[in-house]
Order: structure tokens, then sequence, then C-alpha cells
């Protein structure tokens, strides 16, 4: 059953009363096509409308829609001879970033990506995508290994942040995303990273410290929640509207800040409605970037991205 966010209701009314007509006709033999057809259109203009004009906090729901593509998603039809690495050889697993080698489009990669889960199960063992210090770790140790044997790296990001909890903390949590940070800016190889959907805080710049950043439409990137910024700010996370607004974390003010490189366009209605179009045109932005850094060495591309980090540093955005 398709999930529709509250400021979907009204496309949600007209799509189940295409349903009941389509039902209608199956049952009683009844022709109302062309009542079908007015009424796909009404829908399609409305879905249009609604999301051209989709407020910061709208836009946040969507990047947190329960059917937009994850990370595995994108791993299985981008990736082939796909094999998973576990473990940061120190402490544990941590299920929450995934990470292997494969091929992309033919190219020999390492693959890094915050994973949500799709269903109950998946999203309690995957704990929501927010990781532990051994996920920053292992995504450290596959950044390394990539480093090694001159393997480009993908990172497909999708996380609230890091998992808060006191038993994170104890296990190093901070410098596990600083030491993520830094593998990233130091490796010597071609590294692309992809916001798919919610990019939180230090959980999320820990994949993402890349030679090239990429950002779906509807997707988000911020220091904070906005959930969390209200409960800073107002003492109020009903405010998280007011703070969405306030934190320019949509695709279009982030490109516009120069904090990301490109902003992939979803199908309409999102990546949630047209799951294949979206992976397909992630991987095409994902190889059009990815083309141009091959001809860099090692230390050219290490230099240029810590450039870019130390310029946004300067600019007072990181």
């Amino acid at each position: 059953m398709r999930h529709f966010l509250d400021f979907e209701k009204p496309i949600a009314e007209l799509e189940g009363k295409i349903e009941e007509l389509r039902r209608t006709t199956d049952a009683g033999g009844i022709d109302v096509a062309d009542e079908v057809a007015k009424l796909r259109d009404k829908a399609q203009a409305l879905l249009k409308s609604t999301y051209a004009k989709l407020s910061p906090w709208q836009k946040t729901l969507v990047a947190r829609h329960p059917d937009r593509p994850k990370c595995l998603d994108y791993v299985r039809a981008l990736i082939e001879e796909w094999t998973p690495l576990a473990g940061d050889r120190a402490f544990a697993d941590d299920a929450a970033v995934v990470g292997g080698l494969g091929r992309f489009r033919g190219r020999a990669v390492a693959v890094l990506g915050t994973e949500k889960g799709s269903d109950t199960d998946s999203r309690v063992r995957h704990n929501f995508g927010m990781a532990r210090p051994e996920g920053y770790r292992k995504a450290r140790r596959i950044m390394e290994l990539a480093g090694r044997f001159g393997l480009p790296i993908l990172s497909f990001v999708d996380t609230a942040g890091a998992f808060p909890g006191i038993e994170a903390e104890a296990r190093g949590q901070a410098e596990a995303i600083a030491r993520s940070i830094e593998a990233g800016l130091e490796a010597p190889v071609p590294f692309v990273a992809t916001i798919i959907g919610e990019g939180g805080s230090g959980g999320a710049i820990a994949l993402a410290a890349a030679d090239r950043v990429l950002m779906l439409e509807h997707s988000i990137y911020s220091v904070i929640s906005p959930e969390g910024c209200a409960s800073i700010l107002w003492r109020d996370a009903a405010q998280a509207a007011t703070a969405a607004e306030a934190l320019k974390l949509t695709a279009e003010d982030l490109r516009r800040l120069n904090l990301v490189d490109a902003v992939v366009p979803e199908p309409m209605g999102g990546a949630h409605r047209d799951p294949e179009a979206a992976l397909r045109a992630v991987g095409d932005k994902v190889w059009e970037s990815l083309e141009p850094l091959l001809a860099y060495d090692g230390a050219t591309l290490r230099a240029r991205r810590r450039e870019k980090f130390l310029e946004m540093g300067r600019n007072g955005v990181m």
C-alpha cells in the first residue's frame, strides 16, 4: 500500500477515486476509461503543482519517506559483483554502515553507505541508519583499503545522524567520526558522495568528505535535524518547520551556497514514486562526476579536497 504524507492528502483522495473506478470496471464491466483518464490527469497536475512549491519542512518529510530507495537499493541497482565487508577490526560490526567492493559500470570501486532499513525488522537491525563508532571505523578501514588498491570510493548517505547513546560516546563516537572524515580527506583516490535521503550532522559528513558531493532533489543535508534545532533554540520541537526554513537544508539552498556540487533531479512526486528512474538518474550522475576525477593523481586529489573544505571553513559554513 502506498504511503502518503500529510500534504499529499488531496492527491491521495484523487488516486483513491481512480482505484475505486478501476475496481468498478473490473467487477461490472462498466467502461469508465474517460473518467479515469480525467482523474489521472487531474492527479498528475496536482502532484506537479504540489511538488513545485514544497517548503523546506515538506522536503524533509519527503527525504524521510519510508518508501524512498535506501542505500542497499542503490548498491543492488548500480554495483555488480558486490562483496560486502564487515567489522572494524577492533570491536564489532555495525549494520548501520554498509560497505564493500564491487564494480560500477565495469570499474572496480569501494562502496560505503548508511542503511536505514525498509521494514520494521531491517530498521531495527540497521539501527535506523544511525551508526555507532564501529560503523565509522569500518568506513575508515574501507576508505584506507580503497586508497591502498587504487579503488575510487562511492558513498550513499541516508542518516539522521550518528547514534547518540551513552555506549557510543563511551566507545569514542566523536573521535571515530573525526577519523572517518580525515580518511575521506586523505584518500588518494576519487571520492563521490551522494546524499540520497537525510544527511544529518557529522554522521553524514563522516561518509561525505568527498571530491564531489551530490544531492537528490528532495534530500536534505544539515548540521542538525529541524526537530533538534527547534528544541535547542525555541525549547519546542513543534517549531521544526520554522527551523527547517532557517537551516537552509534543501538541495537548492546548498547548491546555491556551493556546499554541494550537483543536484540530481527526482521523478515527479519524489524518488519513492518511481524508484527505478531515481536509481538510474543517480547512477548516471555519479558516473558523470567520477569520470573527470580519474585523470588526477592521489596527491592532487588530496590537495583539492583539503582546499575545498578549508574554503568552506573560511566562509563560515563548516
